[in-house]
């Protein structure tokens, strides 16, 4: 997609579509006479009637009245301007993402000084505007076939405004990398499972390394044998499927200090092994590597920015299958830290693969760790669908992650873990710890046995299990695999580094 900077000049204007905000009042803003002479002198008659409306997100299509250079124009309702902020910008963009899928537009204009107050500048409009339009648009081609018609794509944005060109292309940019990392994400979530297994997601990210010149190290179920990997390759054992540990490492600077380990979760697909899900419980697991995709994608956007922090990305795939040799309730594995595990509910795998990855990726040189995964239903009786639940043992590790996650939109909210919840984690009669200490409480449980496994490193956990898929369509793009918390990651890396900077 390329974008297109020149002076808002409505008689130039080449496109398909222009997208016109409308704020309370736009007879106040600069400029506005000059569209409203431009397009129809009846515009304030339609306005103040309501056939256009400023109510927020409110698109209203009208084709041009008399031939132009653009073929129709959207009017997006702002509600009051001084109100708009950097994450109603991005849904309102999403929204004109999602309606020009619709009207198949291979262009757009957008002027972009409706959009713009005392905080938000030309330079953001721009950001969110390839950001959110992007991530509106966005849809899984799927495997039908009964088309093989494929959607028009938008090729060309141009932004209207007299602000530095330079700076607004490089915005553009950057809202564009951000989007398409998040719907690289996606796609890899809505995948079926016997396309994307643990084999196909390391080749994805060897790709990726290979894109981004990241060095990477694929171990395979003899090299998490000789390691004494009992963690994961007990999860593994019912599979036909071989595990892999994932590592990719950013080096962003000469000495591999000071790095920042993102950890996830990548279980293909997920019947429960033998404490076995219900029918309708089974239906969606394909998404259990929710985590292992946030990673990716956040791994995208830093190949594309290239920040100066070190990052070591571990990934930890496998399926949790049933068969002969499955793992069982009752049994005790040993982790990669030399921690024995008593097995209570092989359904809580995740917490599991998760606690050898955390161990590789400290003993490969990460300071601080994030891991992310689909971890427990009780995050989402916690939370609901709509909130990203977090555990952490350091508080200003947390308060930059979510100084990121506030930038983003992205909601995350802290529950507390406490001594008592540690307590139950190593409550076990055989193993130093077990993986199920009861329902109540089940997301603290299930992210407070991760964190035994990281010691004093300074640690986050975030269980996106609520949040990672939605089931209908929502603000930033349609229904399934939402790339949740990719933006978030990559941003608090992009801070991290301006922070050493």
């Amino acid at each position: 997609m390329q974008a297109i900077i020149m002076e808002p000049d409505f008689s130039k204007v080449s496109a398909d579509v222009l997208v016109i905000g409308v704020p309370e009042h736009p007879e106040n803003m600069t400029g506005w006479g000059d569209f409203v002479q431009s397009f129809s002198p009846r515009l304030p008659e339609w306005l103040k009637s309501g056939d256009i409306q400023t109510d927020f997100k409110k698109i209203v299509k009208m084709p041009t009245l008399e031939e132009r250079s653009y073929k129709r124009v959207f009017f997006i309702g702002l509600g009051p301007q001084k109100a708009l902020t950097e994450d109603r910008l991005r849904q309102a963009f999403a929204d004109v993402g999602k309606e020009l899928l619709k009207g198949k537009a291979r262009s757009v204009a957008i002027w972009t000084a409706p959009f713009t107050n005392d905080k938000l500048t030309c330079e953001d409009v721009v950001f969110l505007a390839s950001e959110g339009m992007v991530l509106g648009a966005y849809q899984f081609e799927g495997y039908r076939t009964d088309s093989n018609e494929r959607d028009v794509t938008l090729e060309t944005i141009t932004f209207l405004s007299e602000a530095d060109a330079a700076e607004l292309k490089a915005a553009f940019e950057v809202g564009n990398v951000y989007a398409s990392a998040v719907n690289e994400a996606r796609t890899l979530v809505n995948m079926p499972p016997n396309l994307l297994t643990a084999t196909k997601m390391a080749d994805y990210a060897r790709e990726m390394a290979l894109k981004y010149d990241f060095e990477i190290d694929v171990l395979g179920k003899k090299e998490m044998e000789e390691l004494g990997m009992g963690a994961i390759l007990a999860v593994n054992k019912g599979s036909v499927e071989e595990p892999q540990l994932i590592v990719m490492k950013y080096a962003a600077t000469e000495q591999w200090e000071d790095v920042v380990g993102l950890v996830g979760k990548g279980i293909t697909y997920d019947t429960g092994g033998y404490s076995l899900k219900p029918k309708d419980g089974m239906v969606g697991m394909k998404g259990d590597m929710g985590g292992a995709a946030a990673v990716l994608g956040a791994m995208n956007i830093i190949g594309e920015l290239r920040p100066a922090k070190n990052v070591i990305a571990v990934i930890a795939s496998t399926d949790n299958m049933i068969s002969g040799e499955a793992f069982k309730p009752d049994d005790v594995i040993t982790s990669l830290s030399g921690k024995t595990i008593e097995v209570l509910n092989t359904d809580a795998e995740g917490r599991l693969v998760l606690a050898d990855a955390v161990t590789y990726a400290m003993q490969a040189g990460a300071n601080s760790i994030i891991d992310i995964a689909t971890l427990t239903g009780g995050v989402i009786i916690a939370l609901g669908h709509d909130k990203t639940g977090a555990l952490t043992n350091d508080e200003a590790f947390f308060e930059d992650f979510m100084q990121a996650s506030l930038e983003t939109g992205e909601f995350v909210w802290r529950l507390p873990l406490t001594e008592n919840d540690k307590k139950r984690i190593r409550k076990s009669d055989v193993a130093d710890l077990n993986n199920s200490p009861g329902r109540d409480g089940h997301m603290i449980f299930g992210g407070g046995f991760v964190g035994e496994f990281v010691g004093d490193t300074p640690w986050i956990h975030l269980d996106i299990a609520g949040t990672s898929d939605a089931s209908a369509t929502h603000d930033l793009g349609p229904k399934g695999g939402t790339g949740v918390m990719v933006r978030t990651l990559a941003t608090l890396i992009e801070r991290l580094a301006d922070s050493d900077n």
